[in-house]
């Protein structure tokens, strides 16, 4: 329900996409959605199988892979040439994982 609530006042443009973040009990995803268009951008995760993943798998800590992930993801959107995302944290309060993506994303010069 919360989450529901959150969605509904976010909105992601071309210009400016929505950030979505969904943590799960091992780990941490990041999506960038262009809700005009519908289509999802770029996708990063701390998951060790996948391509979109280079975090080290000796890291325990979810904190410290959350905040890698985030900068990950701001390798990728300078890339693509986006400086400025809406956040949507899911549903989860802004604490831990959720509040280490954010702010490794600000750190490397995205604004939230």
């Amino acid at each position: 329900m919360r989450h529901n609530r959150i969605r509904a006042k976010l909105r992601g443009t071309s210009s400016r996409p929505r950030l979505a973040v969904f943590k799960s009990n091992r780990f941490t995803y990041a999506q960038i959605i262009d809700d005009e268009s519908g289509k999802t951008l770029t996708a990063v995760s701390d998951y060790a199988g996948k391509k979109t993943s280079n975090i080290k798998k000796t890291k325990n800590n979810k904190t410290d892979k959350a905040n890698e992930t985030g900068q990950n993801l701001a390798e990728v959107l300078k890339k693509m040439g986006i400086d400025s995302v809406v956040f949507d944290r899911g549903g989860f309060k802004y604490h831990g994982r959720v509040k280490a993506l954010a702010e490794s994303l600000r750190k490397a010069g995205i604004k939230i």
